[in-house]
């Protein structure tokens, strides 16, 4: 199985430069040369605590934030030839599903004319072409077609996550990158959002990075697991295998934090 993304020795740091009084300011790694493959068609789940750098290493990921050193290829592509290329080249390529589906839809515009951006901007389809594309993608995230027709804050955030789910894969992208998807969704909703992240996967052929700090939700969705801690990956593995048996004492110490159903509430 070839491999979607590839990242060697990846670094972040922010500061270092001169504060206002002349003082250099402290730097601060968040990402410390990690190295990670997704295969192709595979959901590698990146899990870790606030502040472990797994945001930063998404918005990397997708061009938002510039590497400091370390090499990553995005679907056989040098990520720096990415970046040379512009915005359009990232957005062919890899997309970006936000934490807040309602804040990540422009207010001020219908759904259609949402979709319509990535449709004409990124694929130079013609108006004909990005009507029909448009109803493909709104039946393919399982909502009624006169949601093109409305605005974003008719929805409700499992709605909208479906939606913002659609944007991204109306640019074609291959790749998905997924921060805390489902984090600010009802738990049966949740359950919903992941069933159909799982459909698209495997009919449409994606691969997923899918960021959470919900271990149980990882553990549902994920092919492999990457366990990130202050800014490095301390441990990576088959998603049963690791969480049945994790090697590293801050797996170990993240799984015995985790809540978990007990047979009474299961049974209930």
């Amino acid at each position: 199985m070839t491999n979607a993304i590839q990242i060697r020795d990846l670094v972040k740091t922010f500061g270092g430069g001169r504060s206002l009084f002349g003082r250099k300011a402290n730097e601060v790694q968040a990402v410390r040369g990690i190295s990670l493959d997704l295969k192709r068609g595979e959901t590698l789940g990146i899990v870790g605590e606030s502040g472990s750098g797994k945001s930063t290493l998404a918005r990397m990921l997708v061009g938002l934030e510039h590497p400091t050193s370390g090499t990553m290829l995005i679907d056989n592509k040098p990520w720096a030839d990415l970046a040379a290329s512009g915005s359009r080249a990232f957005g062919r390529t890899i997309q970006y599903v936000f934490q807040d589906p309602v804040a990540s839809l422009n207010p001020r515009k219908t759904i259609g004319d949402i979709l319509d951006v990535p449709l004409r901007l990124l694929c130079s389809y013609d108006s004909t072409k990005r009507a029909l594309r448009k109803r493909e993608l709104i039946d393919a995230v399982q909502m009624p077609l006169d949601t093109l027709e409305r605005y974003p804050h008719e929805f409700s955030g499992g709605q909208a996550q479906r939606i913002a789910i659609a944007r991204a894969l109306a640019a074609e992208a291959s790749i998905l990158v997924l921060d805390e998807p489902v984090s600010a969704l009802d738990v049966s909703v949740q359950a919903q959002m992941l069933l159909l992240l799982q459909q698209l996967r495997d009919d449409l052929a994606l691969s997923y990075i899918f960021i959470s700090h919900d271990l149980a939700v990882v553990e549902s969705i994920s092919d492999r697991v990457a366990v990130m801690y202050l800014g490095e990956v301390v441990e990576t593995g088959p998603a049963a295998k690791l969480f049945a048996n994790p090697q590293h004492d801050y797996t170990r110490s993240l799984i015995a934090s985790a809540p978990r159903l007990s047979a009474t509430d299961s049974a209930a």
